[in-house]
């Protein structure tokens, strides 16, 4: 095979290592002789003796050429690379080489002395094997010293399953490259720890160079400098500017290579051509992280979108990682570190909200926003463009970030998807997210051939991203401040019973019908509670739920009733509401609150209130030694808020959930008749026939109704007669999609005569509207009357991948739009919420008298559907409508469908 540009592109990568730095790997090309060569004259004897097995002296051409020329039909090189063009040097290699004619290969590594510890060798392994399985290999075999402790430890502890033998100090080690959860779970560990090492630098330094550092007030390189300087960073700063000798009298150098000490934190702030330049000296100089502020890249178009690539390259070349471009820095409120490496003028109170933004104009707008809220950050970070660094390696961080115990972020989009919710799903077991992501707008339902299609407009992935990951979705920024507000000050709610206290009735209403509206619950109070509020409430005070004091009673009132609600066990969560009458001040209701507050948090119930032009945490409500009690302006922000704490407290105590495995599944069978449909059509992608579509379902273990083809009346009048009556007759069509609208569907047939009859109206309609060549038959069913009728569908999409829906079915699916989404692969814990997330549930568990439907089969049904999608990535979409779900334990049938599938990539 030809080392073409196309391959290479497609097999070269930058990592993360273990220290934080970053290196390319990239297939060995014959150029590389002089390089492989430069290599080994590095190499230590003892280097060489472990990988050799004997001592050479020298890497002769030959051998560099024989190590350079590869056949990649069979065998696989990688080489990890530092510094760009002429510069480049190799550091470390990987190689296999397959056994001729077997499914095994021998494996193995040579990494440079001076880079050796970083996880250079384990990174080349895991791509490696990534390639071998393409290759069809399953084996890898390597023989190991016993001496090279390092090379063992790595096999070992790769996750894979490895057989050792030792003979004669020599191990033979064999490597099953059949993925293990263990092998997901290593690897996702190691990437956590190295994305965590690579972000000490952007957000813990000791030292910081700010390139375009300036003289001239009202610059963004002047206020990023001044910013740092009079925020008191705790570290050493050097500006960097070639025209002017001080900035804010400090000394400034002409450039970052002139600078006397490390530096492991650059702040570029120059025009975007000169930008490669600077970062190109900043690896030189050896800087760990670079912050690009300057702007001029992707947002602009598709050439800056290419000079985006190229800087991104340069940086990682240089074993650095790059924050940007197009953003406004990173602020760290730690006393220890004490940075605002930002242009905003706003240095935000210490707090523990970590936030990552995408937008660096509404960067500004966020900070001075939770300044207002006296919301305390953490560490704040724009990711403007996030070329390098993203959400991702922010959320990893801050796992394990002892400063930060909630996580905000404004997404514009999604870089990896699928990584972005294995990593969110992991956060949200020990700390919440709560994410804004703008673009929710509804474009609308596509033009598409399946119900399923239709309903999977653009956000029904995000929106099913966030929910299984755990993630707090919100639509707006004050939203998101509200809900975090509530989540840093306050116990999880237990539940979603809540008790309102208020000295205004109509408050009070709309909260109760606020919290109505967002599944919030207001429980009757116990006698007990009733008995000991009329003690002290006047006699027009309304105690139930709500408990209206009326505007007489004061400061005292308020602290007796939080006294006994506090009691009182059928509540989860306290809303007070305080509207100021004339003859009470808010501070002294604001002071009861604050006083009893403490002992809310101690028994675990959520205290909040709502202070008529309160807003966001203030002193008067509490402190940060000993908590806060947050206050909304108004009762729809109240409910909103509360009810999103709800929902993640829910999601924290369901269940991990498991995927069943079926035995009874017959893959091979269900790829062979895929397989043979497609050969029959040039079509891709084809829409698979009736016969062929049942088929497939019943090797998942999916019963379809008993149905048969026909070409003719007379040949549909024999079907009818082999299925017994009564049928219906359907239109066969792969382009005409709602047969109802085309009288395509008529139903109810008892006798042959009625079936040929049907069959003959059907094609003079069909001919009526001019689409005589689009009627492919008839399909012929037996009836099946009684029964919900639901959906289940598939549909691809690019950037989540498989979302199966379940929804209201029949005709009318695309007017009720009852329909939820979710990401595959599904879970029994998945299925259940799903059901139970869309109206047509209730009709399943008997609406007002009805029978119990089936629920348990349909559950099973999803499940089976996910493992088909799983086995079968074929499949491009797929409409299960009408499934009539039938009574309890007599399961359900898939009446009609349809199945989109295209040749296996």
């Amino acid at each position: 095979m030809a080392v073409t540009p196309e391959f290479l592109a497609k097999h070269t990568t930058a990592v993360v290592l273990r220290d934080g730095s970053t290196l390319h790997l990239r297939p060995v090309i014959p150029e590389d002789e002089e390089r492989l060569m430069g290599l080994f004259s590095r190499l230590s004897r003892h280097t060489i003796y472990l990988r050799f097995h004997h001592v050479l002296s020298q890497m002769s051409r030959e051998e560099a050429r024989r190590f350079c020329t590869v056949d990649y039909d069979n065998d696989f090189a990688l080489a990890a690379t530092l510094g760009e063009g002429e510069e480049e040097k190799i550091v470390a290699l990987g190689h296999f080489y397959r056994f001729p004619n077997q499914d095994r290969a021998e494996v193995a590594f040579m990494v440079e002395d001076a880079y050796q510890g970083k996880g250079i060798g384990t990174h080349l392994l895991e791509h490696l094997v990534a390639r071998a399985r393409e290759m069809g290999i399953k084996m890898f075999e390597a023989e190991v010293l016993a001496e090279n402790k390092e090379m063992i430890e790595m096999f070992e502890h790769s996750g894979f399953h490895i057989g050792e033998e030792l003979q004669g100090g020599l191990y033979q080690m064999v490597m099953d490259l059949a993925p293990t959860p263990a092998v997901e779970a290593k690897s996702a560990e190691r990437e956590k720890l190295a994305s965590i090492a690579s972000l000490q630098a952007f957000l813990r330094p000791r030292s910081i160079a700010v390139i375009g550092a300036s003289h001239r007030e009202g610059t963004i390189g002047n206020k990023v400098f001044k910013n740092l300087l009079l925020g008191g960073f705790n570290g050493v700063l050097y500006p960097v500017n070639p025209t002017v000798p001080v900035v804010a009298s400090v000394k400034t150098y002409p450039s970052v290579l002139d600078i006397p000490g490390d530096v492991d934190l650059a702040i570029v702030i120059v025009p975007a051509k000169m930008v490669p330049d600077v970062v190109r000296q900043c690896g030189r100089k050896g800087v760990r992280g670079v912050v690009v502020i300057s702007a001029g890249f992707a947002e602009t178009g598709p050439e800056g979108a290419q000079r985006q690539k190229k800087l991104l390259d340069l940086a990682r070349s240089h074993g650095m990682r790059m924050v940007g471009p197009n953003c406004m820095g990173v602020i760290n409120t730690d006393p220890d570190v004490s940075m605002n490496a930002t242009f905003s003028p706003v240095f935000p109170p210490r707090g523990n909200v970590a936030f990552a933004t995408q937008s660096g104009a509404l960067g500004l707008a966020i900070l001075e926003y939770a300044d207002d809220l006296n919301l305390g950050l953490s560490t704040f970070v724009s990711i403007g463009n996030r070329a390098d660094v993203s959400s991702n390696d922010l959320l990893q961080y801050w796992m394990d970030d002892p400063m930060t115990k909630v996580i905000l972020l404004y997404l514009e989009s999604f870089g990896n998807p699928i990584k972005f919710a294995r990593i969110a799903r992991s956060v949200s077991k020990v700390k919440p997210i709560v994410a804004v992501k703008s673009g929710r707008t509804p474009a609308g339902s596509r033009a598409a051939a399946s119900h399923t299609g239709a309903l999977a407009t653009a956000e029904v992935g995000s929106d099913a991203l966030f929910r299984q990951a755990g993630i707090i979705r919100v639509d707006t920024l004050e939203e998101l401040f509200d809900v975090a507000s509530l989540l840093c000050h306050q116990p999880l709610p237990k539940g979603r019973r809540v008790a309102i206290l208020t000295n205004g009735g109509g408050p009070g209403i709309l909260t109760a019908d606020a919290c109505a509206a967002r599944n919030l619950v207001l429980p009757t109070l116990s006698e007990k509670t009733i008995a000991r509020l009329r003690e002290f409430l006047p006699a027009e005070a309304s105690v139930a739920n709500p408990i209206d004091m009326t505007p007489g009673p004061g400061a005292k009132e308020y602290r007796q009733a939080l006294e006994v609600l506090l009691e009182e066990e059928n509540i989860d969560t306290l809303i007070v509401i305080f509207i100021p009458p004339v003859r009470t001040r808010a501070e002294d209701v604001a002071a009861a609150i604050r006083e009893i507050a403490p002992r809310y948090r101690e028994r675990g119930k959520t205290l909040v209130a709502s202070f008529m032009g309160w807003r966001g945490a203030p002193d008067e409500l509490g402190s940060d030694r000993e908590g806060r009690v947050p206050s909304f302006t108004f009762p729809e922000d109240t409910a909103t808020a509360l009810a999103k704490a709800c929902q993640y407290s829910e999601w924290l105590r369901r269940p991990e959930g498991t995927i069943p495995a079926f035995t009874d599944i017959d893959r091979r069978k269900a790829v062979r008749i895929i397989e043979e449909a497609l050969s029959r059509s040039p079509a891709r992608p084809l829409w698979l026939d009736a016969r062929a579509l049942a088929s497939v379902l019943e090797c998942y273990g999916i019963r379809f109704v008993r149905s048969a083809v026909a070409h003719t009346a007379r040949e549909a009048g024999e079907r009818a007669r082999e299925i017994r009556f009564p049928v219906a007759v359907k239109l066969l069509s792969d382009t005409i999609t709602h047969k109802t609208e085309v009288g395509g569907v008529i139903l109810d047939l008892h006798s042959r005569d009625e079936v040929e009859m049907a069959f003959t109206q059907i094609k003079d309609r069909i001919e009526q509207l001019g689409r005589i060549g689009e009627m492919q038959g008839v399909v012929v069913q037996e009836m099946v009357e009684e029964g919900v009728e639901v959906l289940i569908g598939l549909t691809q999409d690019p950037s989540f991948g498989p979302l199966i829906l379940f929804g209201t079915g029949g005709i009318y699916a695309e007017l009720y739009k009852d329909v939820t989404f979710r990401i595959h692969p599904l879970t029994d814990v998945d299925v259940r919420e799903m059901m139970r997330s869309v109206k047509i549930y209730q009709l399943l568990e008997g609406w007002r008298g009805s029978e119990r439907a089936d629920i348990e089969s349909v559950e099973e049904l999803l499940l089976r559907v996910s493992a088909m999608v799983e086995d079968l990535p074929q499949i491009k979409e797929l409409d299960l409508n009408p499934v009539k779900v039938l009574g309890q334990g007599q399961g359900y049938v898939v009446v009609d469908g349809r199945m989109l599938v295209t040749d296996a990539s």
